[in-house]
């Protein structure tokens, strides 16, 4: 039998074998390297155009919170407004109401009364004045009573004194003033 000696070329198939074995592990290798960049720089740029869709919404947030702001502020100063123009109306609409008053007052105060002090606390008048009589102060208040302009008279008090020689009397009263419901709605 003839002896061949195969190792040397064994040896060397090997040596080819392992040599393409480097060369594909070298390639993957890089082929990964570079598939693992491609990769990082795709996330990274998507990061960053995340991060920039953020900042456009969180810049976009802000401006429509100054915008709800200001909208807060117009709704404020338009109820303000609103309030100044209707305080207006009412008083231009009761501007009469203040004559009627008077008109009435007039009206209803006797000869032989005399009116020293007016003075108004809301719907309320203190009257001080001098009578002649206690028949002229009670007509007076019935006067008074009567009258759509005025109710509730009450005589706070009625002092005698001598004013010129002559008998008089001090009162002090108080009356609340009303304003008739046809006159409300003429003013409304």
């Amino acid at each position: 039998m003839a002896r061949i000696n195969l190792l040397p070329w064994r040896e060397e198939m090997r040596q080819e074998k392992k040599k393409e074995f480097l060369i594909q592990l070298a390639v993957v290798c890089v082929f990964a390297v570079v598939a693992g960049f491609i990769w990082i720089e795709a996330m990274d740029s998507k990061i960053s155009a995340q991060n920039q869709r953020n900042k456009l919404l969180e810049s976009e947030i802000a401006n429509l919170e100054k915008q709800v702001v200001e909208i807060k502020d117009l709704k404020n100063k338009r109820k303000e407004l609103l309030d100044r123009m209707k305080v207006i109306q009412d008083l231009e609409g009761r501007r009469a109401v203040i004559v009627h008053y008077f008109d009435e007052f007039v009206n209803a105060t006797p000869d032989g009364i005399y009116v020293t002090a007016l003075s108004r606390k809301g719907d309320f008048l203190s009257i001080e004045g001098v009578g002649e009589s206690n028949n002229r102060i009670s007509s007076f208040m019935r006067k008074l009573d009567d009258s759509e302009w005025f109710s509730d008279p009450d005589l706070r008090s009625v002092v005698a004194k001598q004013i010129g020689g002559q008998q008089a009397y001090n009162f002090n009263m108080r009356i609340k003033a009303v304003v008739p419901v046809d006159e409300e709605v003429g003013a409304k």
